[in-house]
C-alpha cells in the first residue's frame, strides 16, 4: 500500500506543487489538501493520512494548532511541518508538539520525498536544514532539570537515546552499537514507552531538554 498524505497550506500553487512531486513517487498517493489549520484537522480525521505535510504559517488556525489537535487526537498521522523559517522558535514549539519532522519549503524534490518516507515509518527525526547546534540552541531555553532517565532506562537503552538524539536510523545504530536492526527496534520501542514518549521526534526534544545530550 502507497504511503498517504495529505497537504495543509494557504497558497495554492504550493499545494498543488507539492501534489505532483509526491504524487510522481510511486509508493505515496496524495489524497487531498487544505487551505488552512481548520480544514486540516478536518481532513486528517476524514482521510486518515499517514502523513500531514503542514505548513506553520496559515490563516484562522495555523499549523502548530493543527499539528497539537491531530497529536492530541490520538490518530495515526504523522506531521511533517513545512515552514519557510528554520532559525526560530517554531521548531521547538512543533518538535514538543509532537510533531514528526520538521522541513523547509524550498528543499530540494527528493528531501520532500524522502521525508515523507521517513516520516511514515517513524524511523527518524528528518530535518535536513536544522542543524543539532539549532536544536540545542532552541530546546536550551526552556531546559528542565536532568531527570531520572537513568533510573528507568537500562544502560542499553540510555545509549539509544543518545544516538536517536543524533537523528540516527535504527540501520545507523544497528551499524554502530554492533546489533541487529531488529534489537535496536525493541530497544526504541521500550525506551518512548518508558519515558511516556509519542515517537522519536519528542525523544530529541526529551534527550536535549534533560541535558541527555
Amino acid at each position: 500500500m502507497p504511503t498517504t498524505v495529505l497537504i495543509a497550506d494557504d497558497q495554492a500553487m504550493v499545494r498543488a506543487g507539492f501534489a505532483a512531486l509526491l504524487n510522481a513517487a510511486d509508493d505515496i498517493s496524495v489524497l487531498g489538501d487544505a487551505e488552512d489549520g481548520i480544514v486540516a484537522v478536518d481532513e486528517v480525521k476524514r482521510l486518515r493520512p499517514d502523513v500531514v505535510l503542514m505548513d506553520v504559517r496559515m490563516p484562522r488556525r495555523d499549523g502548530l494548532w493543527a499539528a497539537e489537535q491531530i497529536v492530541s487526537s490520538g490518530l495515526p498521522t504523522k506531521v511533517l511541518m513545512l515552514t519557510t523559517f528554520d532559525i526560530d522558535d517554531y521548531v521547538y514549539s512543533a518538535l514538543r508538539i509532537g510533531a514528526s519532522g520538521f522541513l523547509l519549503k524550498d528543499a530540494p524534490a527528493d528531501e520532500l520525498v524522502r521525508a515523507v518516507r521517513v516520516v511514515a515509518r517513524g524511523d527518524a527525526l528528518l530535518a535536513p536544514s536544522v542543524t543539532k547546534r539549532l536544536i540545542e540552541q532552541v530546546t536550551s531555553r526552556s531546559a528542565r532539570p536532568t531527570t531520572s532517565a537513568a533510573a528507568v532506562l537500562t544502560p542499553r537503552e540510555l545509549e539509544v537515546l543518545s544516538t536517536v538524539a543524533d537523528g540516527k536510523s535504527n540501520a545507523e545504530i544497528a551499524q554502530e552499537l554492533f546489533v541487529s536492526e531488529q534489537t535496536v527496534k525493541t530497544h526504541v520501542s521500550n525506551m518512548l514507552t518508558k519515558l511516556g514518549l509519542r515517537d522519536r521526534a519528542q525523544a530529541v526534544v526529551f534527550a536535549y531538554e534533560n541535558g541527555l545530550k
